[in-house]
Protein backbone atom coordinates (compact mmCIF):
# COMPACT_ATOMS: atom_id res chain seq x y z
CA UNK A 1 0.00 0.00 0.00
CA UNK A 2 2.94 2.57 0.74
CA UNK A 3 4.35 1.72 -2.97
CA UNK A 4 1.29 2.79 -4.30
CA UNK A 5 0.60 6.21 -1.97
CA UNK A 6 4.12 6.71 -3.44
CA UNK A 7 2.89 6.30 -7.16
CA UNK A 8 -0.26 8.25 -6.65
CA UNK A 9 2.08 11.41 -4.99
CA UNK A 10 4.06 10.68 -7.77
CA UNK A 11 0.65 11.46 -10.27
CA UNK A 12 0.11 14.99 -8.32
CA UNK A 13 3.08 15.59 -8.74
CA UNK A 14 3.04 15.09 -12.68
CA UNK A 15 -0.84 17.42 -12.38
CA UNK A 16 1.13 19.86 -10.67
CA UNK A 17 3.84 20.07 -13.50
CA UNK A 18 1.35 19.73 -16.51
CA UNK A 19 -0.54 22.50 -14.64
CA UNK A 20 2.31 25.04 -14.30
CA UNK A 21 3.51 24.03 -18.04
CA UNK A 22 -0.22 24.13 -19.62
CA UNK A 23 0.36 26.60 -21.72
CA UNK A 24 3.10 25.86 -23.27
CA UNK A 25 1.67 22.09 -23.65
CA UNK A 26 -1.08 23.28 -25.47
CA UNK A 27 1.69 25.01 -28.03
CA UNK A 28 3.77 22.03 -28.69
CA UNK A 29 0.78 20.21 -29.15
CA UNK A 30 -0.79 22.72 -31.72
CA UNK A 31 2.42 22.41 -33.89
CA UNK A 32 3.18 18.03 -33.41
CA UNK A 33 -0.31 17.33 -33.81
CA UNK A 34 -2.07 20.03 -35.67
CA UNK A 35 -5.36 19.97 -33.63
CA UNK A 36 -6.84 23.55 -32.74
CA UNK A 37 -5.53 26.01 -29.91
CA UNK A 38 -9.44 25.37 -28.69
CA UNK A 39 -9.01 21.66 -29.01
CA UNK A 40 -5.84 21.42 -27.19
CA UNK A 41 -7.20 23.40 -24.17
CA UNK A 42 -10.22 20.81 -23.85
CA UNK A 43 -7.71 17.54 -24.36
CA UNK A 44 -5.42 19.74 -21.97
CA UNK A 45 -7.77 20.36 -18.82
CA UNK A 46 -9.59 16.97 -19.52
CA UNK A 47 -6.48 15.11 -19.34
CA UNK A 48 -5.65 16.73 -15.67
CA UNK A 49 -9.26 16.39 -14.73
CA UNK A 50 -9.02 12.59 -15.81
CA UNK A 51 -5.61 12.18 -13.89
CA UNK A 52 -6.84 13.23 -10.50
CA UNK A 53 -9.41 10.48 -11.06
CA UNK A 54 -7.31 8.12 -10.38
CA UNK A 55 -7.55 8.46 -6.58
CA UNK A 56 -10.53 6.79 -7.05
CA UNK A 57 -9.04 3.57 -8.10
CA UNK A 58 -6.82 3.62 -4.78
CA UNK A 59 -8.78 0.59 -3.35
CA UNK A 60 -8.89 -1.40 -6.50
CA UNK A 61 -5.17 -0.94 -7.27
CA UNK A 62 -4.45 -2.09 -3.47
CA UNK A 63 -6.07 -5.37 -4.23
CA UNK A 64 -3.36 -5.77 -7.52
CA UNK A 65 -0.42 -6.53 -8.23
CA UNK A 66 1.62 -5.51 -11.44
CA UNK A 67 1.70 -8.26 -14.89
CA UNK A 68 5.82 -7.20 -14.58
CA UNK A 69 8.68 -8.43 -11.96
CA UNK A 70 10.88 -5.51 -11.13
CA UNK A 71 13.56 -5.58 -13.92
CA UNK A 72 10.41 -5.67 -16.47
CA UNK A 73 8.36 -3.53 -18.50
CA UNK A 74 4.75 -3.15 -20.20
CA UNK A 75 5.66 -1.35 -24.11
CA UNK A 76 2.87 0.71 -24.72
CA UNK A 77 2.84 2.24 -28.63
CA UNK A 78 0.58 5.21 -28.89
CA UNK A 79 -1.29 7.09 -32.03
CA UNK A 80 -0.15 10.46 -33.19
CA UNK A 81 -4.00 11.91 -32.97
CA UNK A 82 -3.67 13.18 -29.37
CA UNK A 83 -1.59 14.93 -26.64
CA UNK A 84 -2.49 15.26 -23.17
CA UNK A 85 -4.91 12.15 -23.13
CA UNK A 86 -1.97 10.15 -23.78
CA UNK A 87 -1.09 10.75 -20.12
CA UNK A 88 -3.35 8.93 -19.41
CA UNK A 89 -2.92 5.56 -20.86
CA UNK A 90 0.76 5.67 -19.27
CA UNK A 91 -0.47 6.67 -16.37
CA UNK A 92 -2.92 3.79 -15.73
CA UNK A 93 -0.66 1.06 -16.33
CA UNK A 94 2.38 2.59 -14.52
CA UNK A 95 -0.01 3.19 -11.18
CA UNK A 96 -0.69 -0.42 -10.64
CA UNK A 97 3.55 -1.13 -10.56
CA UNK A 98 4.32 -1.78 -13.90
CA UNK A 99 7.55 0.12 -15.03
CA UNK A 100 6.41 1.30 -18.59
CA UNK A 101 8.38 2.30 -22.53
CA UNK A 102 6.34 4.46 -24.27
CA UNK A 103 6.94 4.88 -27.80
CA UNK A 104 4.72 8.30 -29.10
CA UNK A 105 3.98 8.00 -33.08
CA UNK A 106 6.93 9.59 -35.41
CA UNK A 107 4.43 13.08 -35.46
CA UNK A 108 4.12 13.05 -32.21
CA UNK A 109 8.09 13.12 -30.96
CA UNK A 110 7.86 16.88 -29.94
CA UNK A 111 5.18 16.04 -27.88
CA UNK A 112 6.86 13.31 -26.32
CA UNK A 113 9.90 14.94 -25.78
CA UNK A 114 8.46 17.46 -23.82
CA UNK A 115 6.64 14.83 -21.95
CA UNK A 116 9.91 13.23 -20.93
CA UNK A 117 11.14 16.08 -19.63
CA UNK A 118 8.17 16.68 -17.12
CA UNK A 119 8.23 12.90 -16.65
CA UNK A 120 11.69 12.32 -15.90
CA UNK A 121 12.76 14.15 -12.33
CA UNK A 122 9.51 12.55 -11.07
CA UNK A 123 9.58 8.92 -12.10
CA UNK A 124 13.12 8.31 -13.10
CA UNK A 125 13.35 5.36 -15.41
CA UNK A 126 10.53 4.19 -14.20
CA UNK A 127 9.11 5.49 -17.73
CA UNK A 128 10.95 5.85 -20.40
CA UNK A 129 10.21 7.32 -23.75
CA UNK A 130 11.68 5.69 -26.82
CA UNK A 131 12.46 7.15 -30.52
CA UNK A 132 12.92 4.22 -32.62
CA UNK A 133 10.99 3.72 -35.17
CA UNK A 134 7.33 1.68 -34.36
CA UNK A 135 8.28 -1.81 -36.35
CA UNK A 136 11.58 -1.93 -34.64
CA UNK A 137 9.70 -0.77 -31.53
CA UNK A 138 7.38 -3.49 -31.59
CA UNK A 139 9.84 -5.96 -32.79
CA UNK A 140 12.31 -5.62 -29.86
CA UNK A 141 9.29 -5.87 -27.43
CA UNK A 142 7.45 -9.18 -28.98
CA UNK A 143 11.22 -10.87 -28.87
CA UNK A 144 12.41 -9.27 -25.05
CA UNK A 145 11.65 -11.46 -22.68
CA UNK A 146 11.70 -8.80 -20.03
CA UNK A 147 8.49 -7.02 -22.20
CA UNK A 148 5.55 -9.59 -20.66
CA UNK A 149 2.71 -7.30 -22.56
CA UNK A 150 2.41 -4.98 -24.81
CA UNK A 151 -0.76 -2.40 -25.57
CA UNK A 152 -1.27 -0.92 -29.25
CA UNK A 153 -3.11 2.34 -30.19
CA UNK A 154 -3.37 1.93 -34.12
CA UNK A 155 -4.76 0.16 -36.95
CA UNK A 156 -5.85 -3.13 -36.93
CA UNK A 157 -4.58 -4.01 -40.13
CA UNK A 158 -1.35 -3.34 -38.29
CA UNK A 159 -2.45 -5.19 -35.29
CA UNK A 160 -2.98 -8.16 -37.29
CA UNK A 161 0.48 -8.47 -38.23
CA UNK A 162 1.87 -9.42 -34.83
CA UNK A 163 -0.17 -12.00 -33.87
CA UNK A 164 1.96 -15.32 -34.64
CA UNK A 165 4.89 -13.30 -32.35
CA UNK A 166 1.88 -12.78 -29.80
CA UNK A 167 1.82 -16.31 -29.94
CA UNK A 168 5.78 -17.75 -30.44
CA UNK A 169 6.91 -15.36 -28.04
CA UNK A 170 3.83 -15.73 -25.02
CA UNK A 171 2.72 -12.37 -24.63
CA UNK A 172 -0.01 -10.73 -23.81
CA UNK A 173 -1.53 -8.23 -26.50
CA UNK A 174 -3.90 -5.36 -25.69
CA UNK A 175 -5.01 -3.72 -28.85
CA UNK A 176 -7.19 -0.52 -29.04
CA UNK A 177 -7.71 0.04 -33.01
CA UNK A 178 -10.42 2.34 -35.16
CA UNK A 179 -14.05 2.57 -35.32
CA UNK A 180 -16.55 2.97 -37.93
CA UNK A 181 -18.94 4.77 -35.23
CA UNK A 182 -22.71 4.84 -36.36
CA UNK A 183 -25.39 7.71 -35.01
CA UNK A 184 -28.43 6.77 -35.08
CA UNK A 185 -31.44 9.99 -35.01
CA UNK A 186 -35.22 7.91 -34.29
CA UNK A 187 -38.62 9.21 -34.70
CA UNK A 188 -39.14 11.07 -31.81
CA UNK A 189 -35.41 12.52 -31.32
CA UNK A 190 -34.71 16.02 -30.61
CA UNK A 191 -33.70 17.39 -34.07
CA UNK A 192 -31.51 20.14 -32.36
CA UNK A 193 -29.67 18.36 -30.00
CA UNK A 194 -29.14 15.53 -32.39
CA UNK A 195 -27.49 17.81 -34.66
CA UNK A 196 -25.69 19.83 -32.75
CA UNK A 197 -24.09 16.90 -30.95
CA UNK A 198 -23.00 15.37 -34.82
CA UNK A 199 -21.64 18.61 -35.16
CA UNK A 200 -19.20 18.87 -32.63
CA UNK A 201 -18.30 15.56 -32.26
CA UNK A 202 -17.93 15.37 -36.01
CA UNK A 203 -15.54 18.57 -36.20
CA UNK A 204 -13.49 18.12 -33.03
CA UNK A 205 -10.08 17.19 -34.31
CA UNK A 206 -11.20 17.51 -37.49
CA UNK A 207 -12.95 14.30 -37.21
CA UNK A 208 -9.51 12.34 -36.68
CA UNK A 209 -10.66 10.19 -33.20
CA UNK A 210 -11.41 6.64 -33.57
CA UNK A 211 -14.73 7.51 -32.03
CA UNK A 212 -16.60 10.44 -34.25
CA UNK A 213 -19.51 9.75 -35.87
CA UNK A 214 -19.02 8.41 -39.27
CA UNK A 215 -22.58 6.80 -40.25
CA UNK A 216 -25.33 8.75 -40.05
CA UNK A 217 -28.57 6.82 -39.72
CA UNK A 218 -31.74 9.00 -39.39
CA UNK A 219 -35.36 8.12 -39.75
CA UNK A 220 -36.88 9.27 -42.93
CA UNK A 221 -39.44 11.01 -41.45
CA UNK A 222 -36.97 13.46 -39.69
CA UNK A 223 -34.58 13.29 -42.42
CA UNK A 224 -34.79 16.68 -44.14
CA UNK A 225 -35.08 18.50 -41.15
CA UNK A 226 -31.96 16.84 -39.49
CA UNK A 227 -29.95 17.44 -42.78
CA UNK A 228 -30.73 21.04 -43.22
CA UNK A 229 -29.99 21.84 -39.29
CA UNK A 230 -26.93 20.11 -39.78
CA UNK A 231 -25.54 21.42 -43.15
CA UNK A 232 -26.25 24.80 -41.50
CA UNK A 233 -23.85 23.90 -38.28
CA UNK A 234 -21.81 23.23 -40.66
CA UNK A 235 -21.25 25.79 -42.97
CA UNK A 236 -20.55 27.31 -39.11
CA UNK A 237 -16.76 25.53 -38.42
CA UNK A 238 -14.41 28.35 -38.89
CA UNK A 239 -11.61 26.55 -40.48
CA UNK A 240 -8.02 28.07 -40.75
CA UNK A 241 -4.79 27.84 -38.85
CA UNK A 242 -4.69 25.98 -35.95
CA UNK A 243 -2.44 28.76 -34.25
CA UNK A 244 -5.51 30.77 -34.51
CA UNK A 245 -7.37 31.07 -31.47
CA UNK A 246 -10.61 31.84 -33.68
CA UNK A 247 -9.87 28.38 -35.76
CA UNK A 248 -12.62 25.94 -34.80
CA UNK A 249 -11.09 23.00 -37.37
CA UNK A 250 -7.67 22.61 -38.83
CA UNK A 251 -6.33 20.33 -41.57
CA UNK A 252 -5.88 16.51 -41.25
CA UNK A 253 -2.79 15.21 -40.72
CA UNK A 254 -2.41 12.09 -42.43
CA UNK A 255 -1.49 11.42 -46.18
CA UNK A 256 -3.36 8.10 -45.83
CA UNK A 257 -6.59 9.91 -44.84
CA UNK A 258 -6.56 12.39 -47.56
CA UNK A 259 -6.11 9.94 -50.10
CA UNK A 260 -8.83 7.56 -48.58
CA UNK A 261 -11.65 10.60 -47.95
CA UNK A 262 -11.05 11.63 -52.10
CA UNK A 263 -11.80 7.54 -53.14
CA UNK A 264 -14.45 7.93 -50.51
CA UNK A 265 -16.18 10.50 -51.56
CA UNK A 266 -15.13 9.89 -55.73
CA UNK A 267 -16.80 6.24 -54.73
CA UNK A 268 -19.64 7.63 -53.14
CA UNK A 269 -20.99 10.78 -55.99
CA UNK A 270 -20.20 7.15 -58.54
CA UNK A 271 -22.61 5.62 -56.65
CA UNK A 272 -25.95 7.75 -56.29
CA UNK A 273 -24.53 10.06 -53.80
CA UNK A 274 -24.57 13.37 -53.66
CA UNK A 275 -22.43 15.82 -51.63
CA UNK A 276 -25.54 18.14 -49.66
CA UNK A 277 -21.89 20.53 -48.37
CA UNK A 278 -18.38 20.84 -48.86
CA UNK A 279 -16.25 18.03 -50.84
CA UNK A 280 -13.39 20.84 -51.28
CA UNK A 281 -9.89 19.68 -50.32
CA UNK A 282 -7.37 22.29 -50.54
CA UNK A 283 -4.03 20.20 -49.77
CA UNK A 284 -4.65 18.68 -46.19
CA UNK A 285 -7.69 21.30 -45.35
CA UNK A 286 -10.62 18.74 -45.60
CA UNK A 287 -14.12 21.36 -45.46
CA UNK A 288 -16.48 20.18 -43.57
CA UNK A 289 -18.30 17.66 -46.17
CA UNK A 290 -21.85 16.06 -45.58
CA UNK A 291 -22.53 13.12 -48.01
CA UNK A 292 -26.62 12.53 -48.53
CA UNK A 293 -28.28 9.28 -50.23
CA UNK A 294 -25.40 6.98 -48.83
CA UNK A 295 -25.44 2.93 -48.87
CA UNK A 296 -23.69 0.17 -47.06
CA UNK A 297 -21.93 -0.54 -49.86
CA UNK A 298 -20.40 2.68 -50.59
CA UNK A 299 -16.83 2.98 -49.58
CA UNK A 300 -17.40 5.63 -46.92
CA UNK A 301 -19.78 3.61 -45.13
CA UNK A 302 -17.50 1.17 -44.77
CA UNK A 303 -14.07 1.99 -44.20
CA UNK A 304 -12.79 4.11 -41.50
CA UNK A 305 -12.48 8.00 -42.69
CA UNK A 306 -10.47 10.00 -40.23
CA UNK A 307 -11.66 13.10 -41.41
CA UNK A 308 -14.34 15.66 -41.40
CA UNK A 309 -16.84 13.59 -43.55
CA UNK A 310 -20.18 12.33 -42.54
CA UNK A 311 -22.25 10.10 -44.77
CA UNK A 312 -26.02 10.10 -43.87
CA UNK A 313 -28.56 7.35 -45.12
CA UNK A 314 -32.20 6.98 -44.09
CA UNK A 315 -34.29 4.09 -42.50
CA UNK A 316 -37.88 3.58 -42.12
CA UNK A 317 -38.54 1.15 -39.12
CA UNK A 318 -36.70 0.23 -35.89
CA UNK A 319 -35.16 -3.46 -37.18
CA UNK A 320 -33.48 -2.01 -40.24
CA UNK A 321 -32.09 0.81 -38.30
CA UNK A 322 -30.32 -1.35 -35.67
CA UNK A 323 -29.42 -3.51 -38.88
CA UNK A 324 -27.62 -0.68 -40.58
CA UNK A 325 -25.89 0.04 -37.25
CA UNK A 326 -24.20 -3.12 -37.13
CA UNK A 327 -23.52 -3.88 -40.46
CA UNK A 328 -19.86 -3.55 -40.37
CA UNK A 329 -16.41 -4.70 -39.21
CA UNK A 330 -15.57 -1.91 -36.45
CA UNK A 331 -18.11 -2.02 -32.97
CA UNK A 332 -16.40 1.26 -30.89
CA UNK A 333 -18.91 3.07 -29.82
CA UNK A 334 -22.62 4.13 -31.51
CA UNK A 335 -24.60 7.14 -30.14
CA UNK A 336 -28.66 6.92 -30.42
CA UNK A 337 -30.46 9.66 -30.26
CA UNK A 338 -34.78 9.24 -29.77
CA UNK A 339 -37.65 9.07 -27.29
CA UNK A 340 -37.95 6.13 -24.84
CA UNK A 341 -37.29 3.83 -27.89
CA UNK A 342 -33.84 5.28 -27.89
CA UNK A 343 -32.92 2.99 -24.53
CA UNK A 344 -33.63 -0.14 -25.89
CA UNK A 345 -32.31 0.70 -29.14
CA UNK A 346 -29.10 1.33 -27.33
CA UNK A 347 -29.29 -1.70 -25.36
CA UNK A 348 -29.97 -3.80 -28.29
CA UNK A 349 -25.95 -2.67 -29.64
CA UNK A 350 -24.28 -2.18 -25.97
CA UNK A 351 -21.82 -5.21 -25.62
CA UNK A 352 -20.99 -6.43 -21.93
CA UNK A 353 -19.74 -4.12 -19.27
CA UNK A 354 -16.16 -5.91 -19.39
CA UNK A 355 -13.85 -7.66 -21.65
CA UNK A 356 -14.62 -11.56 -21.95
CA UNK A 357 -13.29 -14.52 -23.74
CA UNK A 358 -14.89 -15.17 -27.20
CA UNK A 359 -14.97 -18.43 -30.16
CA UNK A 360 -14.35 -15.41 -32.76
CA UNK A 361 -14.38 -11.62 -33.16
CA UNK A 362 -17.97 -10.55 -32.13
CA UNK A 363 -19.58 -8.15 -34.86
CA UNK A 364 -22.22 -5.85 -34.55
CA UNK A 365 -21.68 -4.66 -30.72
CA UNK A 366 -20.17 -1.52 -29.18
CA UNK A 367 -18.64 -1.24 -26.45
CA UNK A 368 -19.86 2.26 -25.74
CA UNK A 369 -23.55 3.59 -26.56
CA UNK A 370 -24.17 6.84 -25.79
CA UNK A 371 -27.89 7.38 -25.67
CA UNK A 372 -29.40 11.21 -25.93
CA UNK A 373 -25.17 11.68 -24.47
CA UNK A 374 -22.83 13.66 -26.12
CA UNK A 375 -19.27 11.86 -26.62
CA UNK A 376 -17.49 13.98 -24.35
CA UNK A 377 -20.02 12.80 -21.82
CA UNK A 378 -19.72 9.34 -22.29
CA UNK A 379 -16.03 9.23 -22.33
CA UNK A 380 -15.55 10.92 -19.38
CA UNK A 381 -12.56 9.17 -17.10
CA UNK A 382 -11.45 6.34 -20.17
CA UNK A 383 -9.01 4.61 -18.85
CA UNK A 384 -9.66 5.76 -15.36
CA UNK A 385 -12.68 3.96 -13.85
CA UNK A 386 -14.25 3.72 -17.26
CA UNK A 387 -13.35 0.83 -19.53
CA UNK A 388 -13.51 1.70 -23.10
CA UNK A 389 -12.65 -0.55 -26.10
CA UNK A 390 -14.31 -2.49 -29.11
CA UNK A 391 -15.64 -5.46 -30.31
CA UNK A 392 -14.81 -6.92 -34.02
CA UNK A 393 -11.78 -5.23 -35.49
CA UNK A 394 -12.24 -2.16 -32.97
CA UNK A 395 -10.23 -4.09 -30.09
CA UNK A 396 -9.07 -7.36 -28.46
CA UNK A 397 -6.49 -8.65 -26.47
CA UNK A 398 -4.58 -11.46 -27.32
CA UNK A 399 -2.87 -14.04 -24.46
CA UNK A 400 -1.95 -17.59 -23.83
CA UNK A 401 -3.26 -18.93 -20.40
CA UNK A 402 -2.69 -22.77 -19.38
CA UNK A 403 -0.83 -23.06 -22.97
CA UNK A 404 -4.27 -21.80 -24.53
CA UNK A 405 -4.55 -18.95 -26.97
CA UNK A 406 -7.43 -16.75 -25.65
CA UNK A 407 -9.14 -14.00 -27.69
CA UNK A 408 -11.01 -11.34 -25.75
CA UNK A 409 -13.32 -8.27 -26.93
CA UNK A 410 -14.74 -5.59 -24.89
CA UNK A 411 -14.35 -2.68 -23.21
CA UNK A 412 -11.71 -2.73 -21.20
CA UNK A 413 -9.05 -0.88 -18.53
CA UNK A 414 -5.17 -0.47 -19.46
CA UNK A 415 -4.37 -0.79 -15.37
CA UNK A 416 -6.62 -3.72 -15.15
CA UNK A 417 -5.03 -5.47 -18.16
CA UNK A 418 -1.51 -5.21 -17.16
CA UNK A 419 -2.24 -6.37 -13.50
CA UNK A 420 -3.62 -9.44 -11.64
CA UNK A 421 -5.37 -9.92 -8.39
CA UNK A 422 -3.04 -9.79 -5.25
CA UNK A 423 -3.00 -14.21 -4.24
Amino acid sequence: MKMLEKRIDQVHQLIKKMSEHRDQLIEIAVKDAGFTVRECRIEVDMNLDNLKGFDEMVTVFSERQPICNADQAVALVLPYNGSAWLNTAIISIFLVGNRVRVKFATRGSDISRFAESLYKPIFGDAICFEYADGKSFLENAMSNPNIPAVCLFGSDDHALYYQDSVKKYGKKFVFEGPGKDPFIVLAGADVEAAAKELAYSKYIYAGQTCTAPERIYVHESLHDAFVGRFVELSRQIKTGDPANPDTMMGPVASDRAIENIKAQLKDAVDKGARIALGGRIDDHMVYPTVVVGATQDMLGVREETFGPVSFISTFKEYDEGLQLARDNRYGLRASVYGDEAAVKFGNDLLGEPYCHPVDKMVFGTFGTVGVNQGRSESWKLAFVSKPVGGYAYSGWIWETVDDQFILKQGPKLLSLETSQKIR
